[in-house]
């Protein structure tokens, strides 16, 4: 068994096919088929169903190829370690944020890298919470930007800011004329979410003490749906601190905090435990430092670079 034959299989599960698969690794086909069967034939496993179209792997496949990407990270983790990649700034880098953060940090933080950090490339994606978890894990992406606590084994977070949860309120809800509104007040029957798969609602959720939630008919899948559904039918949601400059200046009026207490979130940067790109890694840190404002970064990120 060889690491090549391990980017082999992780190349074929990605492309899923074996033409593309090789040219991503620079080898002819059948090259690759070759190396790939013999790997089958050491494990005594098949890994790939060839006669499917196109090609997928077995049961057992998906667990060896699980285990290869995290083999092939910590390979790349090595060799970053044995060329003093801790203190090298550049190289690619793959970033996962959620969708309730996505919209404020992302396109911001992609200028703020090209400015500050021309040499890293980040290559962004927007995925739900369990999902960027799970990519996390299986060494699929390299950091995420996301609510935590998550409380994985496998992953180590950083807190990057606290955020305030805000009600965005229908210029037509009895509650309207409040500025400040308390939470055992809120009437559950009038309030819009979004789906499941966003931590955002789970937090909503808990927020209302789990209290019967009887407007969730439909449920959205972004912020801006959910604020559109409030503005055409009424009632009220619950949006980020950071939505509200995306706002136009009549939708801010429909904004409310809540009090006693202000429901806050924190925001952290997550990566695995055994990542090793610190100097990288305080590049996104500052980045996001630039991006967000000042009193809501975290005191101890204010103060101190991230040490791994």
């Amino acid at each position: 068994m060889t690491l090549q034959q391990l980017e082999y299989i992780v190349a074929l599960d990605q492309h899923r096919h074996f033409i593309r698969a090789a040219e991503a690794c620079g080898v002819t086909q059948s090259t690759l088929s070759m190396m790939v069967k013999k790997l089958e034939e050491e494990l005594d496993t098949t890994i790939f169903y060839r006669e499917a179209h196109p090609i997928r792997p077995t049961e057992a496949g998906e667990k060896i190829i699980a285990q290869a990407r995290v083999i092939l990270f910590n390979t790349r983790q090595l060799k970053e370690l044995s060329l003093s990649e801790r203190e090298q700034s550049s190289g690619k880098i793959k970033i996962a944020a959620i969708p309730t953060i996505a919209p404020y940090i992302i396109p911001k933080l992609i200028r703020v890298l090209k400015e500050r950090a021309p040499g890293i490339k980040p290559q962004v994606f927007e995925i739900n919470t369990a999902e960027v978890t799970e990519k996390l894990n299986r060494a699929e992406i390299d950091m995420a930007i996301m609510a935590t606590p998550i409380n994985h084994p496998n992953l180590l977070e950083i807190p990057l800011y606290y955020e305030r949860l805000v009600f965005y309120i229908s210029s037509n809800d009895p509650l309207y004329s409040k500025e400040d509104l308390k939470i055992e007040e809120l009437p559950t029957e009038r309030l819009w979410m979004l789906k499941e798969g966003h931590c955002l609602r789970n937090q909503v959720i808990n927020l209302c003490d789990k209290r019967p939630l009887r407007n969730a008919l439909f449920e959205a899948g972004s912020i801006d749906t959910l604020i559109n559904i409030v503005d055409e039918n009424g009632g009220f949601t619950v949006i980020p601190e950071l939505h509200i400059a995306l706002l136009d200046e009549g939708r801010r009026k429909n904004v409310r905090s809540l009090i006693n207490p202000e429901p806050v979130r924190e925001i952290s940067l997550v990566i695995r435990k055994d990542y090793v790109r610190e100097r990288i890694l305080n590049e996104i840190a500052n980045a996001i430092k630039e991006i967000i404002p000042s009193h809501m970064i975290d005191a101890r990120l204010k103060r101190y670079a991230i040490r791994l």
